[in-house]
């Protein structure tokens, strides 16, 4: 059940009860998107977030009436140096919950050995202007990124489409919260990521973000200042962005 529905400058918001609730709600409006994209020009390109956040989203998105044969697949960000056969990598994880379920157009990873990072983020830089996308998901992070822009790195007018960036401790402990390494040890120290520039100019933005450990971040991006210390209040300057929360990520941000 939906219990509020807002507009925060020009920023649709819509709060459920639950997250499996938003996660249906946010794949519904993808999928009616998606589709009307494929009836509009033949195909649909959509660049995925890969993060436990979404798997409510991705679970729902699956029951949809897409033919996935029309979507090319890109995602958001991929760590720098992690073993590519490890389940916490992004593009595993997208595999596990979408890209290997259904026949994707086609699906573009970041993931390469370290060394050859630099290569990666042109050639990723090269098919984005290739294939615009049309359609970008996103979570938020603790400390209010958008992708892999923590808030020392965001710049909201980046001159580049692909970056490479230290990872903000809070962003390394949130993937320790999350459940993806037993050990802040363990979480990479660096990502490659889309930059803000590139969220800000994709044509629809759809983001999901559930759990009481977001809604600090939510306050700050609906309430505060739109800055670069909060990335994600950059939303509220985006085209054509919706943001989808439960009650818990909300409860700072509005008085349910």
């Amino acid at each position: 059940m939906m219990i509020l529905e807002q507009k925060v400058g020009g920023l649709p918001v819509y709060v459920f009860e639950n997250r499996a609730e938003m996660g249906k709600a946010a794949a519904k409006e993808a999928g009616e998107q998606i589709r009307a994209l494929i009836a509009k020009k033949g195909e649909a390109n959509v660049i995925f977030a890969a993060a436990p956040s979404q798997g409510d989203m991705l679970s729902a998105l699956l029951e949809e009436d897409i033919d996935w044969t029309k979507v090319r697949a890109f995602y958001q960000d991929e760590y720098i140096g992690l073993d590519p056969s490890h389940p916490a990598g992004f593009g595993n994880f997208l595999r596990r919950h979408i890209w290997d379920l259904k026949p994707f157009k086609g699906v573009h990873s970041l993931e390469c050995k370290a060394e050859d990072a630099e290569a990666k983020m042109a050639e990723y830089a090269a098919l984005l202007n290739e294939h615009p996308p049309d359609l970008m998901f996103l979570g938020v992070g603790e400390n209010g990124h958008l992708a892999f822009n923590d808030p020392p790195y965001a710049e909201f007018k980046d001159p580049k489409v692909v970056k490479s960036l230290p990872l903000d401790l809070t962003s390394r402990q949130q993937q320790v919260n999350d459940g993806c390494f037993a050990s802040l040890d363990e979480v990479p120290t660096h990502a490659m990521t889309l930059t803000m520039s590139l969220i800000l100019g994709v044509p629809s933005a759809i983001v999901v973000v559930p759990t009481k450990l977001k809604a600090n971040a939510i306050d700050a991006a609906l309430n505060g200042p739109i800055t670069e210390d909060c990335p994600a209040s950059a939303l509220r300057m985006h085209p054509n962005a919706k943001l989808y929360l439960d009650k818990d990520s909300a409860a700072k941000g509005f008085a349910l």
